[in-house]
């Protein structure tokens, strides 16, 4: 012990001291590995998210073309152009639309449907448009930044798919309309290519002058006008008139119909949803480590404050006042808070460089260094942590009486100090929804969990004054050895209902994310599954049905979706006619100004469960909707909607939800009606199947039908099923946080009890019991209170991780009823061995020696 001058006594200096020498015995080295782990997974998953916010913010006018995109399915008004010159912007255009692209006659003459793309002299205003020429093994090379505006005046740039598809090389002539160019160079990278069937059309970029040549727009001709708008740097004036020009163009927008201005939407669309749920899952995993180890270090602290009982009495007896007492056990627990914080924030950059070598390359942007929001959030977890649910049972050795050095009955420790722990709790639980980032999943979480322990300390008590019972009426019949670990149980239930409590917190927790993790993956691998699509082949004339059919046959495709497919615009609800200003959410405005596509068939398809409402095959002007599409734009069973096809009018009533996967693979439809056949629509068809291995049927198809426009996703297939497996690792990884804060739980509830068992089997010992017979009674005993632990565990785990699963994963829950009878036997197992662990030692002890050092 320092030295302690009654006269004066420097808390700073006194707080350092006991500081080293508690953390060099032990006594604080657990609490300090606690309170790291939780600001290491915390701060981990917050410098990532931070990197990736903050690249996807910085890069967004790359993926655009330009800070602001105005867009329409008409030539836009002159007063965008007026906007962005008042706002002092650099400006250019694009027009989009999809043609028949041919090759010269002496070279076979074959045409192909591509994506035709006519810009202006300074497009891209933001971003890389890059180009090569093909090797001879097709692949690209000599792959450079293009200059600004596109290919030379009658010249083309093109996909390399086509000039596969056409049998062309660079350098060659081709046709677009009335016009011929010359192939000059190949497209390896386009900004704001996006995504969707009409992007999966080959695409050829012409220069806007050249477009007339071409006299491919005609009136009814489908084109889609791009205006962009970029300032000229970052500087903060500049990009005021950037806010500027936005929102005028907004305000333009909503008078004109078919116009958005559009924005970046982060993510592929087919990987979102798994993105979504990672970062979901991270930020769950994150929060149960946070709060495992909120509780190991209130039963840390809890025990360090029982030790010191003794020690704070004789300190009183010296002299030393109650405020300076106070005072440096403040200041210790803060240099402990604050290292604590430290060594976690140095141990989640580390970890954090894991997840951007798994996960940076998802959102295909360089990632900026990591601001300082990450390193204030560990740094105030971590102190939270330590004098919120450290420091309350430690400020009670400020009030030890003096008499306790020769009363020992005397100023034990109270259950809690009530008012800094209720701040504190406060304070770390607004923390950690700041952290969750989502109401429900915090919400769930966090009161899931304090749900749980308050269920477990009602159901542990009841069970415990139940087993008490049974040992009694029982009597002589139960054996020695089971009646001494009864006893043990039973003698102080208090302790055991904290003791079973701690348990299961650490269980609950790790129970849960192994049940959610393995649905999780399920889930995601389910949706993309290895025999999933990898070819779209759409514009299917109704003619080609059967001779198309019978190639896919002739080639080995057994099973394959076959849906017709129609281009509908929504032009009124319930007799109202639709507006996009009529509705609040951006993208409720941006899918009522878009064209859908329909289609219909007398069955629903297997992969998009009916969750609302009965199909009726062949029932007369119906219509079934996606599920979110109806959420979005406020539909309801019942309502009637009209729909414009190319000049045809059809008017249905919703009769069935449908719950769609967008990242299944697979054909889908936001609507689609219930019938066989529907002659008055004017469909084409499209299909999906997986290409038979050593078949190259992409040629063949497209030189028997020239018309249609085969979608080769393969490449997009591989790089979702590695996104799986980088996703998949990322989760794995960080759940060893948990695991590690959940061990640390169990091991400190059975650690503070390590005296109050070395007094109780020190007296057994010397009224006769055998070291062999006490051996057995502490197995019994945990096995007993880790089977407890674990089967209440393993239900709580149950109920949230349905609630966690359907309200906010939005996956389909399958856990076993079966898991809580494996929760007792897993709970039993790792009792037993934190057991064994923490109270090795104790029964080799002598009798005197064990005596002694509980005194």
């Amino acid at each position: 012990m320092p030295e302690i001058h009654t006269t004066r006594v420097s808390a700073w200096r006194w707080a350092w001291t006991q500081t080293v020498r508690d953390l060099r015995g032990g006594s604080l080295r657990l609490m300090l590995l606690a309170v790291m782990l939780a600001v290491a997974a915390l701060s981990a998953v917050a410098f990532f998210a931070d990197r990736i916010e903050q690249g996807l913010h910085r890069d967004a006018a790359q993926l655009l073309g330009g800070d602001v995109v105005v867009v329409g399915d008409q030539p836009l008004p002159e007063s965008f152009e007026r906007a962005a010159a008042a706002s002092q912007l650099n400006t250019a255009k694009a027009a989009i639309f999809q043609s028949m692209a041919r090759s010269p006659d002496e070279r076979g003459g074959e045409s192909k449907l591509v994506s035709v793309k006519a810009v202006s002299e300074h497009y891209p205003l933001k971003g890389r448009l890059r180009i090569g020429v093909l090797d001879a093994q097709g692949g690209l090379a000599q792959v450079h930044d293009a200059e600004p505006g596109g290919p030379p005046a009658g010249q083309v740039w093109v996909d390399a798919g086509l000039l596969v598809a056409l049998d062309l090389r660079v350098g060659d002539a081709i046709w677009l309309g009335e016009a011929s160019f010359k192939v000059a160079a190949v497209i390896a990278t386009e900004p704001d290519r996006g995504a969707g069937f009409t992007s999966f059309a080959p695409r050829v970029m012409i220069r806007q002058s050249d477009l007339a040549a071409t006299q491919l727009i005609q009136p009814a001709s489908r084109v889609t006008y791009r205006f962009y708008a970029a300032a000229a740097g970052p500087q903060k004036a500049e990009q005021m008139r950037v806010e500027r020009f936005t929102q005028v163009s907004e305000s333009l927008a909503e008078s004109v119909r078919g116009i958005r201005v559009e924005t970046l939407e982060q993510g592929r669309p087919e990987m979102r949803t798994t993105l979504d749920r990672a970062a979901l899952f991270l930020r769950l995993v994150a929060l149960l480590a946070a709060l495992m180890s909120a509780v190991a270090v209130a039963m840390v602290s809890r025990d360090f404050a029982q030790r010191r009982l003794d020690d704070c009495a004789l300190l009183r007896v010296m002299g030393v006042s109650q405020s300076v007492m106070a005072r440096t056990y403040l200041l210790e627990f803060l240099l402990v808070g604050v290292l604590a914080s430290a060594l976690g924030l140095l141990v989640g950059w580390g970890f954090h460089l894991v997840f951007v070598s798994m996960l940076a390359e998802l959102v295909g942007v360089s990632l900026p260094p990591a601001g300082w929001q990450p390193v204030a959030l560990g740094m105030g977890v971590g102190v939270l942590l330590t004098l919120g649910f450290g420091l309350p049972p430690v400020l009670q050795l400020a009030k030890v009486p003096p008499l306790r050095v020769l009363r020992r009955d005397l100023g034990g420790l109270r259950p809690l100090s009530g008012g800094v722990a209720a701040l504190g709790s406060v304070a770390l639980l607004g923390l950690l929804m700041a952290v969750a980032r989502d109401i429900k999943l915090g919400g769930i979480a966090l009161g899931g969990f304090v749900a749980a322990v308050a269920l477990f300390a009602v159901l542990a008590m009841l069970m415990v004054l139940a087993w008490r019972a049974f040992i009694r009426r029982m009597g002589a019949r139960v054996p020695t050895w089971l009646a001494l670990a009864s006893r043990q149980l039973t003698a102080q239930p208090g302790q055991t209902v904290v003791q079973v409590c701690a348990l299961g917190v650490g269980l609950l927790a790790l129970m849960l994310l192994v049940l959610i993790r393995t649905d999780l993956v399920d889930s995601w691998r389910a949706a993309t599954p290895a025999d999933a699509p990898d070819r779209f082949v759409i514009n299917i004339l109704p003619d080609q049905v059967e001779p198309f059919q019978r190639a896919l046959k002739q080639a080995g495709v057994a099973q394959y979706d076959w849906y017709p497919m129609v281009r509908a615009r929504l032009v009124a609800v319930n007799g109202k006619p639709v507006k996009a200003k009529d509705y609040p959410e951006e993208r409720a405005q941006r899918l009522v100004e878009r064209e859908f596509n329909m289609s219909y068939a007398a069955q629903p398809p297997a992969h998009n469960p009916v969750v609302a409402g009965q199909w009726v095959p062949n029932e007369a002007h119906a219509f079934s909707v996606e599920q979110g599409l109806a959420t979005t734009l406020g539909l309801q069973r019942g309502d009637r909607l009209l729909f414009d096809m190319a000049g045809v009018s059809y008017e249905g009533r919703i009769t069935t939800l449908r719950k769609v996967d967008w990242s299944s693979m697979r054909v889908n439809f936001f609507v689609m009606a219930p019938v066989a056949e529907m002659p008055q629509w004017p469909a084409t068809y499209i299909t999906a199947f997986r290409m038979p291995t050593g078949q190259k049927l992409d040629r063949a198809l497209v030189q028997q039908f020239p018309n249609v426009t085969v979608v080769d996703v393969s490449a997009t297939l591989r790089q979702i099923q590695d996104v799986l497996e980088q996703v998949i690792a990322a989760v794995e990884f960080l759940f060893v946080f948990t695991l590690a804060a959940g061990l640390m739980v169990i091991m400190a509830g059975l650690m503070s009890s390590r005296e109050r068992r070395a007094r109780d089997w020190a007296i057994l010992r010397a009224l006769g019991a055998t070291q062999s017979m006490l051996a057995r009674v502490q197995r019994v005993e945990l096995l007993l209170t880790g089977a407890l632990a674990g089967a209440l565990a393993a239900s709580a785990a149950l109920t949230i991780g349905w609630v966690l699963a359907t309200r906010v994963f939005e996956f389909e829950w399958h856990a076993p009823l079966w898991w809580p009878l494996a929760g007792a036997l897993i709970g039993a197992l790792l009792s037993w061995l934190a057991g064994w662990w923490s109270l090795r030692g104790v029964l080799q002890r002598s009798v005197t020696a064990n005596l002694r050092q509980v005194d």
